[in-house]
């Protein structure tokens, strides 16, 4: 597209058009959130199985209890109580390679394998025998708490499936579990942001903006945490317990 050009969204005097619909007689009212979502980014309405595959994973990234990212979004907000913005994005500066990233890494594995058309156990094979040559993880898989599986990502192929949803990007995360358990000689789980860049790429979204979309999702998550810390002070407790627990000492004699 021409850089002098969007096809986004543009207001006057007494309407605001969205992709080509009249944001009020249109689309309020007529879209959900999710669906509203789909629409911007897609430029089009989303099926209901679209719909009930993209709510489930949204739902699914919402909330994560007490991790480092909630944890930041805490004490930011003890610290600067009157702006719930600056904590909400303190926290989601910290999504990235290591939290939810390897949901965009394992979409981009699948979706090449899918592109590829040739034969899914060799290609499987080969993208394992490529990471364990490299030391890595293979993205999507395992998970530090959930053991031996995690349960949101069954429960999201379920919700796939009764959709009619579930497309070649799950089947091809499913044969590359199989390969992934063989050469490890164990199981390991397929983590719930494995299963997100499957079923994100069976309705056609790109790696690229997957990321984009659990930022969306963490949002509202965070807004329930920054509430809850204004009334329970919960970060000041952490900064208790770890000045209690964090011990001073001299450095060593170089």
């Amino acid at each position: 597209m021409d850089n002098d050009t969007t096809y986004l969204c543009t207001t006057d005097e007494t309407s605001v058009t969205i992709r080509g619909k009249d944001l009020v007689t249109e689309l309020v009212g007529h879209l959900t959130y999710t669906e509203m979502v789909f629409f911007l980014l897609r430029g089009r309405v989303p099926t209901p199985p679209e719909t009930r595959v993209l709510d489930a994973c949204l739902v699914i990234l919402m909330e994560h209890g007490l991790t480092l990212n909630t944890l930041v979004a805490r004490f930011v907000a003890s610290a600067v109580p009157d702006q719930m913005q600056v904590a909400m994005g303190a926290s989601l500066m910290t999504i990235g390679d290591t939290f939810m990233g390897t949901m965009e890494g394992c979409a981009r594995i699948l979706q090449a394998g899918v592109a590829a058309d040739g034969d899914p156990r060799a290609y499987c094979a080969e993208v394992v025998a490529k990471h364990r040559a490299e030391k890595k993880a293979v993205p999507g898989f395992g998970h530090r708490f959930h053991k031996p599986d995690d349960p949101r990502s069954p429960r999201l192929f379920e919700i796939a499936e009764q959709a009619g949803a579930a497309g070649p990007h799950i089947a091809m995360l499913r044969i590359l579990a199989e390969e992934v358990d063989r050469v490890a000689g164990r199981h390991l789980t397929i983590n719930a942001t494995g299963a997100i860049g499957a079923a994100f790429s069976d309705i056609g979204f790109k790696p690229e903006v997957m990321r984009g979309l659990a930022v969306v999702s963490r949002s509202g998550g965070l807004v329930a945490h920054i509430a809850e810390e204004r009334e329970s002070g919960s970060a000041r407790l952490i900064e208790k317990l770890a000045k209690q627990n964090v011990q001073y000492r001299d450095p060593p004699a170089e």
